[in-house]
């Protein structure tokens, strides 16, 4: 009982220690943070050595070039703003995995992405792909997998404080009483935290992916037209209150709201060329896991420390030349 007790204290002693990026919103973690990454390592290990990984080839191009914009863009962002320690220990790492049945992507804590090919069709772009990308990364960035391993812990505690208050009941009633506990205590957790907490998980995931798509130079209004897209290709169609995902109509609407405050993160990319930005960043050499991105062979871009020099870097790489221009140029240094 004690023991319980002491575990409540330690849990509201936690809750107000942490506040998500962009929506202030207080959280409640007591996972640490390094546990948490070596769990997600093992997990990642094996969803990686049970699949086919593509290495090459435009669809894995695309998945690199749009994950190391979204990556510069993030960390860029934290760092200026106070919240570098959100991403403290994460090695990003974007995976391609061939299997055109999975409809899903994901990102585990440690920055660890993985997409499949089955979610291609749906997003059909490269906004597309950074719109689900930065859903993804944005669940890892607020940390909702270690929000969520808290609130497992914390039901357990109130089921272990419950069973303590029986102990002195007979055994009939002992039994009778620790069914309905344990019947109580999972309907409870499941509509009172689990359920609440995953959709507000996913629309913060939302809300905080279409502002890092933005200042990655990623037009936010396309996270409408994707998300629009997934609406008309059917899904579950339980009541809100049962579903771990906002509805399509809610997700939509929430996403149109948001949007000029999306579009003020927009309006500095918003100077890339389409065309010249995706070209500025094919001529980073890829990186592997943990690697320095390079701009070409002789410049190395070095991650920025503060939003104003990435903006800067950013312009010099975009704004230099149209891409026909800029292909004569890197041709004749070659030349010389």
């Amino acid at each position: 009982m004690k023991r319980s007790l002491f575990l409540m204290l330690t849990i509201g002693l936690a809750i107000a220690c942490q506040r998500v990026p962009l929506t202030g919103r207080k959280q409640f973690i007591m996972v640490d943070n390094g546990q948490l990454l070596s769990l997600s390592a093992g997990q990642y290990r094996d969803v990686l050595n049970k699949s086919q990984v593509i290495r090459s080839g435009s669809d894995y191009q695309m998945i690199q070039r749009v994950g190391n914009r979204l990556r510069m863009a993030m960390e860029t962002y934290l760092k200026s703003n106070g919240y570098g320690d959100r991403i403290n220990g994460f090695r990003w790492e974007f995976n391609l995995i061939q299997n055109d049945k999975v409809v899903n992507a994901t990102c585990l804590p440690g920055g660890k992405v993985v997409f499949y090919t089955g979610i291609l069709p749906y997003t059909q772009t490269e906004s597309g792909v950074a719109t689900v990308m930065g859903h993804e990364i944005s669940h890892a960035i607020a940390a909702h997998g270690a929000e969520r391993l808290s609130e497992s812990l914390l039901a357990n505690g109130l089921l272990e404080s419950g069973q303590a208050l029986i102990n002195d009941l007979s055994p009939p009633q002992k039994r009778q009483a620790n069914l309905l506990l344990l019947q109580a205590v999972g309907l409870g957790y499941q509509l009172g935290l689990a359920l609440p907490h995953s959709r507000t998980h996913e629309s913060e995931a939302d809300h905080l992916g279409l502002i890092f798509m933005a200042l990655a130079g990623y037009d936010p209004q396309q996270a409408v037209v994707f998300w629009q897209r997934m609406a008309d290709s059917g899904g579950s169609k339980d009541p809100e209150f049962l579903s771990t995902h906002p509805s399509d109509e809610r997700r939509v609407r929430d996403l149109q709201r948001e949007m000029p405050q999306a579009m003020k993160y927009y309006t500095v990319p918003k100077n890339f060329e389409e065309d010249s930005a995706i070209e500025a960043v094919d001529t980073l050499d890829l990186p592997e896991p943990e690697e320095e991105l390079v701009i070409n062979k002789e410049k190395k871009l070095k991650r920025p420390t503060t939003s104003a020099s990435y903006k800067n870097r950013i312009r010099k790489v975009s704004t230099q030349s149209t891409p026909g221009k800029h292909k004569q140029k890197s041709t004749a240094k070659k030349r010389e």
